[in-house]
């Protein structure tokens, strides 16, 4: 078939067209599958931050602060106040560092350990689902852990091998 334009077009259906292009991806070698690879981790990784910055600005600017430690002395954590503005420093300031990759292991390792003390101080007992089923539960704070952990095992330091 020829189109207007005088270019001759085959007749392929679209999942011959997408065999064809995987093709072409492996006959260019893994460059192709690495760049998507880190553009996939890439995306993740800043999407994590905005969503991470989100919880540190909010309790920020609204007041939370105070708040939070009060409920953290309340649980009987000692020092509630000042785990409140530190679990908030890292979750404003620490995204900045994390979003163009920078010390990405230990911030999603740190990340990690204060979304699972949140699942055992809140988001367990209220269940396992966030809306519909159940409410405040832990599904959203596990997803968050295991996207961070995966994230962050990508940066992670490797050993040499000698």
């Amino acid at each position: 078939m020829v189109a207007p334009d005088g270019i001759a077009q085959s007749r392929s259906s679209p999942a011959q067209r997408a065999h064809a292009t995987i093709a072409i991806d492996a006959a260019r070698g893994s460059d192709v599958t690495e760049s998507r690879g880190r553009l996939g981790w890439t995306c993740l990784r800043i999407t994590l931050s905005v969503l991470i910055a989100a919880h540190g600005w909010v309790r920020l600017l609204g007041g939370g602060i105070e708040p939070f430690g009060a409920w953290l002395d309340a649980q009987g954590l000692p020092f509630g106040p000042a785990i409140a503005t530190a679990i908030t420093a890292v979750e404003v300031l620490g995204t900045i560092a994390y979003a163009p990759g920078r010390f990405v292991w230990p911030l999603s390792l740190a990340y990690a350990s204060i979304y699972t003390v949140g699942i055992v101080l809140v988001h367990a007992p209220a269940g396992w689902f966030v809306v519909g089923a159940g409410r405040n539960g832990a599904e959203y704070s596990v997803l968050l852990i295991v996207c961070l952990l995966c994230v962050g095992w990508q940066h992670a330091p490797r050993k040499q091998v000698t």
